[in-house]
């Protein structure tokens, strides 16, 4: 199947390879980031759909 649609797609090799190096790049610097992330952010982050500014602040 991939052999018959890289056979029919001549000339745009470049268009296929750029897009799948745009990919694998995008989700390699999302892992990092999302690895180096300090647990304090994570647990802040996890949190805001739950917490209201209201109880933050003690009202």
């Amino acid at each position: 199947m991939f052999k018959q649609f890289l056979e029919n797609a001549e000339g745009n090799q470049g268009y296929l390879l750029s897009s799948l190096a745009i990919f694998l790049i995008f989700f390699i610097l999302v892992g990092v980031f999302v690895l180096t992330m300090k647990k304090e952010e994570i647990k802040y982050m996890s949190e805001l759909p739950l917490k209201d500014e209201d109880d933050e602040r003690g009202s």
